[in-house]
């Protein structure tokens, strides 16, 4: 398999499969793409359908999009994304698309600079209900399914990962979370995986003034 990425740095939606793959210990090959350069766009064309990155490559087998590579990887080695118990599983895939689909304002504001010194900013009501229902869906689903292990449904899943991009945001711009909460992203962020996509961010030469200059 070949997972095709844009930058380390900023790129939320190809750090999510690339960590479930990660943390999975399958084999694949990375290809990256340095996003909003000279010959990008193309670049992406030729590998993506959607002409955006993620997009995973499965011999004749072309996925792209963060959660429909999450769900293929499902497919490919069951068992292994998300919980085994029916209830629990509902739930996380019912929480992971709601993190594909929603939460703007969060982005808007925050882009992911996972390199980023963290530094609050100033929020604003809308961004400020996007934390607090990531936060009652973290909870909830700690408190009804995470008793097995440290992750939002006990051992690492599709939803872990579907969410690594915001334990990014809330950590890069000091977003206040309560302390369980802070404990989760502490996890997150401390599994190997993790640490090996912020080293390569931290070296790559791009910058995106977007990204870099939010105060």
């Amino acid at each position: 398999m070949k997972l095709v990425i844009g930058n380390k740095a900023y790129s939320s939606w190809s750090f999510r499969p690339w960590l479930l793959m990660r943390v999975l210990g399958l084999p694949f090959e990375e290809e990256l793409i340095p996003l909003y350069r000279d010959g990008s766009a193309e670049r992406i064309r030729a590998a993506s359908p959607g002409g955006k990155v993620p997009a995973l490559i499965d011999g004749d087998i072309v996925v792209w999009e963060s959660l429909s590579i999450i769900e293929y990887i499902a497919d490919r080695f069951p068992d292994r994304v998300w919980p085994f118990d029916r209830a629990a599983r509902a739930h996380a895939r019912s929480l992971s698309t709601e993190m594909h689909a929603g939460f703007a304002a969060l982005r808007s504001r925050c882009p992911m600079n996972i390199r980023r010194a963290p530094k609050s900013v100033t929020l604003g009501p809308d961004v400020e209900a996007n934390v607090a229902r990531i936060v009652a869906g973290w909870t909830e689903a700690r408190s009804r399914f995470g008793a097995g292990g440290p992750f939002l449904y006990g051992a690492f899943s599709g939803a872990d990962a579907m969410y690594a991009p915001v334990v990014s945001r809330f950590h890069s711009y000091a977003v206040a979370v309560p302390p369980p909460v802070r404990a989760y992203m502490e996890r997150i962020m401390a599994l190997p995986a993790w640490q090996e996509w912020k080293e390569a961010a931290d070296a790559e030469p791009w910058h995106l003034a977007d990204s870099d200059d939010v105060i």
